[in-house]
């Protein structure tokens, strides 16, 4: 069980999504599971579910499956851009010339080469609809800002909205359109950037100088986000202002994550020292474990389709060196303090977690 509520973890953090820490777990992307969302909000964290990839019927299941495991509030999170400029008018020699570069990869692990197909978009406004439907208790979201009447409709509904800003600029523009929290998240994060007023490669802050900037920004509560992985980087964040932060790196190498083994090993090894950012992997810029793969994708030259149809490609590669155990050929999405996670499940991470915060962060 969760200890106590203590000085500082009453913030207005806690307070809007009616949690008992400030700690949100980050949503991960294709490596959620509802285990490890569940576990977290049952603690009295904020589990996260990254649904962007998912058909609307899907995220329905999804949202039953983790209300079957917990009665806390949880998080689901959509992307508000679903798709690069091109993605609808990149044609089959475009995806020859992208595939070409993984097409030995693929048949070294008993791969099979795929064919082109037209792009066929998930849309986000159906997305959105079945979060309303299902009446969730948090709506988090990244790539943008949702149309007025959707964020209307959160309002109206008592669901709270937590948008994603990689600058202050960003940070005030969620402000401005009613979210009601903003995670402030520094280029140190694992995975997408996230970036939608500027190009990610053009904001690219670190935590410890977007955080404080974010906070003299807006009047919302901020969470920090990026390179957090222990109660040190909590009690940092809130010395920068922060009222709550969110992790993703040290949840996605618990056992309850959806990550592979080879993608846990990874983190937990020592081998997540060197992280980079990449285009290679999906078409937008994101965070993993330096290796192989990461090094030839950021090669000069190197053809990269319009996300999610690089995305969608490298999932043909990816599951086959999954199975044979590769991890070299993995895209292994981590932050820059991976090497400080030792999780081994998330209820010792999160009493960890809560005890180191209590004895470092001061009261409020």
């Amino acid at each position: 069980m969760a200890e106590p509520r203590s000085a500082w973890n009453r913030t207005r953090v806690t307070s809007a999504l009616g949690i008992d820490y400030p700690i949100i777990q980050g949503p991960l992307g294709g490596f959620s599971s509802q285990r490890l969302t569940a576990a977290v909000s049952n603690f009295g964290g904020l589990g996260s579910f990254g649904a962007h990839s998912l058909e609307p019927p899907a995220i329905r299941d999804v949202i039953a499956e983790i209300r079957s495991l917990t009665s806390k509030p949880f998080a689901i999170n959509l992307w508000v851009s679903m798709e690069d400029e091109g993605a609808f008018k990149s044609n089959a020699e475009a995806f020859e010339l992208a595939l070409a570069q993984l097409v030995p990869h693929i048949e070294a692990v008993g791969g099979t080469r795929p064919a082109f197909a037209a792009y066929k978009p998930i849309h986000f406004e159906d997305q959105v609809r079945i979060l309303f439907d299902a009446k969730v208790s948090v709506f988090s979201f990244i790539y943008g800002i949702p149309p007025k009447e959707v964020l209307d409709e959160a309002r109206r509904q008592n669901i709270a909205t937590i948008g994603t800003a990689t600058t202050p600029e960003e940070a005030v523009a969620l402000e401005q359109a009613g979210v009601d929290i903003v995670v402030a998240s520094g280029f140190e994060a694992g995975g997408h950037r996230g970036s939608f007023l500027r190009s990610s490669e053009d904001s690219l802050t670190g935590t410890v100088s977007l955080v404080p900037q974010v906070v003299d920004a807006v009047k919302i509560p901020v969470v920090a986000a990026g390179g957090i992985a222990d109660a040190r980087g909590i009690a940092a964040a809130f010395a920068l202002g922060a009222e709550g932060v969110q992790m993703g790196t040290v949840f996605l190498a618990c056992e309850e994550s959806g990550a592979s083994p080879l993608h846990r090993e990874a983190i937990l090894s020592g081998d997540a020292s060197h992280t980079s950012l990449t285009r290679g992997f999906t078409g937008r810029l994101a965070r993993g474990i330096q290796n192989q793969l990461l090094k030839e994708m950021n090669q000069p030259g190197v053809e990269v389709l319009p996300y999610p149809l690089q995305r969608a490609l490298m999932r043909n590669l990816a599951l086959p060196a999954q199975k044979a155990g590769k991890a070299e050929l993995l895209a292994l999405w981590a932050g820059q303090s991976a090497s400080l996670a030792r999780c081994s499940s998330v209820t010792e991470l999160l009493h960890s977690l809560v005890e180191g915060a209590s004895q470092r962060v001061s009261a409020r």
